[in-house]
C-alpha cells in the first residue's frame, strides 16, 4: 500500500483515475469480482487487498457502450448526510469514503466515491478531489466543502449542504415542472397535426376528388396543406429538429443569445414570474447556507452568480458583488438591478442592519420556495384546461373542414 501511495504522490496533480474489473477470493476463500476505480492497476490490487480481498486478474474495464449510469441528486445527498455523520463520529475521510462506497447499491455512486477515495489517499484534500468531478459536485458544494475544510467544521457544514441540496432539488422539479406543460401543448399539438395531415387529410382527399364540385374554402385550404405535408415531410420534421439544435448551441455559445433567451423566458406571463422567484428562491438560499459556512460574501456572491441559471440573474448578481467589493452595504446594489423585488432588498437590509443576514436570507429562501410552489399548481390548473381547448380547436377544425363536403353534398342531394 505504501508503494502505492508512493507512487501516486509522484503523480502530477491531474491525477488520471481508471476503472477496472476484478475477480478474486476473500479472506474466507470464496469467489468474488466487482469493479474499483483506481489510476493504475497497481493501485487497484493494493486497494483490493486494503479491502480483505486477494485479486486473481485486474482488468481495465471497456468503455460502455452507451454511456455511464449517472449518479442521482438524491444518491449524492444520502451520501452527504453519511460522510457528515460519520466525520462528526470521529473516522477518517478516507475511511469513511470507503465505507460508504462500499454499501453503496448504485454503481456509479461507486466508481464516483471510489475515485475521490484514491485522491484522498494520494493526500489531496477532500474539497480537491470532489472539484475534479464538476458534473456532480458544482463549485457551491467544492467551495463550501473547503470552507468547512479551513474551520475545521465539515461536518456541520456537510449537513448544511445535504439540507441545501435536498430543498434545491425539489425547487429545480417544481420549476421543471412548469415549463414542461407550455412545452407540451406545443409538441403534442405538432405530432397530432403532422399525424392528421400526413396519413388522414389524404384518404377524405382521394374521397372528395370524385365529387366534380368545388370543395368548401376551407377543406381546399386544409387539403392543400396536407399535400405540403406530404410531399415536403423531411422539413415538416428536420426544420423544427435543427432549429432547437441551432437555437440550443447558440445558448450555449453566445453570451448574447442566453442572455436575450433568459430575458425572454422572464417575460413570459406567469411562467415568467415562476422562474423569477424560483431564481430568488435559489439566490438566498445558497447566499444563506454559504453565509453560515463563512464564505466571504464577495465569493458568495461570484459562486452563487455563476450556477444561477439564468444570464439575467447572473449579471444583476455580478453587479452586486462588483458594489459591495467596493464597499457598499449588499441591499443597496440589490435594489439598483431593479431583479430584485422590494420585499427582498427590505429583509436583506434589516438583516444587514441587525447582523441576522442568514436568518433573513433563510425566511425570504421560504416565502418564495412557497410561492413557486403555489405559482406551479397555480399554473397547471390554467394550463390543463388550456391544453383540452387548444387541442380540441385544432382537431375539430380539421373535422369540420373534412366533413363540410359531405355536409354540402347531403343538402344539394335532400334538395
Amino acid at each position: 500500500m505504501a508503494q502505492a501511495a508512493q507512487e501516486i504522490a509522484r503523480n502530477n496533480k491531474a491525477l488520471v483515475v481508471l476503472e477496472f474489473v476484478w475477480e478474486g477470493k476473500d479472506a474466507e476463500g470464496a469467489l468474488k469480482k466487482g469493479e474499483i476505480r483506481a489510476p493504475t492497476e497497481t493501485y487497484a490490487r493494493a486497494l483490493l487487498r486494503r479491502q480483505g480481498v486477494t485479486p486473481s486478474r485486474v482488468k481495465k474495464k471497456a468503455k460502455p457502450l452507451f454511456g455511464e449510469r449517472r449518479v442521482k441528486e438524491k444518491d449524492l445527498v444520502v451520501f452527504t448526510r453519511q460522510l457528515a455523520t460519520m466525520i462528526n463520529a470521529g473516522l477518517p475521510i478516507v475511511q469513511s469514503v470507503e465505507m460508504i462506497a462500499a454499501s453503496s447499491g448504485n454503481q456509479g455512486l461507486k466508481s464516483l466515491l471510489q475515485a475521490v477515495q484514491v485522491d484522498v489517499e494520494a493526500g489531496e484534500r477532500l474539497s480537491v478531489a470532489l472539484a475534479k468531478h464538476p458534473a456532480y459536485f458544482d463549485k457551491l458544494y467544492v467551495s463550501l466543502v473547503a470552507a468547512g475544510e479551513l474551520g475545521g467544521i465539515l461536518d456541520g457544514i456537510l449537513l448544511k449542504l445535504a439540507g441545501y441540496r435536498e430543498k434545491s432539488f425539489a425547487l429545480k422539479a417544481k420549476i421543471k415542472s412548469a415549463m414542461f406543460y407550455p412545452i407540451s401543448i406545443l409538441v403534442v399539438a405538432f405530432i397530432i397535426t403532422a399525424i392528421l395531415m400526413i396519413f388522414v387529410i389524404p384518404k377524405f382527399a382521394e374521397m372528395f376528388s370524385g365529387f366534380g364540385a368545388d370543395l368548401p374554402a376551407l377543406t381546399a385550404y386544409v387539403i392543400k396543406m396536407s399535400n405540403a405535408f406530404v410531399d415536403y415531410w423531411y422539413l415538416v420534421f428536420g426544420v423544427p429538429a435543427l432549429l432547437i439544435v441551432a437555437l440550443l448551441q447558440a445558448y450555449k455559445r453566445s453570451a448574447g443569445v442566453k442572455l436575450a433567451f433568459d430575458r425572454g423566458l422572464l417575460q413570459i406571463p406567469v411562467l415568467g414570474e415562476i422562474l423569477l422567484k424560483g431564481a430568488i428562491a435559489r439566490f438566498t438560499r445558497t447566499f444563506s447556507t454559504m453565509h453560515a459556512a463563512g464564505v466571504p460574501m464577495t465569493e458568495s456572491l461570484d459562486t452563487i452568480a455563476r450556477t444561477s441559471g439564468n444570464a439575467v440573474i447572473e449579471g444583476a448578481i455580478l453587479a452586486t458583488r462588483e458594489a459591495v467589493s467596493q464597499g457598499q452595504r449588499l441591499s443597496l446594489p440589490m435594489a439598483e438591478t431593479g431583479i430584485f423585488p422590494p420585499m427582498v432588498v427590505q429583509m436583506i437590509g434589516i438583516g444587514e442592519e441587525s447582523g441576522s443576514l442568514e436568518t433573513m436570507l433563510g425566511k425570504v429562501a421560504d416565502f418564495y420556495e412557497a410561492e413557486v410552489d403555489e405559482g406551479v399548481n397555480r399554473m397547471t390548473s390554467l394550463m390543463e384546461p388550456m391544453i383540452m381547448v387548444v387541442l380540441g380547436v385544432l382537431i375539430g377544425g380539421l373535422v369540420i373542414a373534412m366533413y363540410l363536403p359531405i355536409f354540402k353534398l347531403a343538402s344539394v342531394v335532400g334538395g
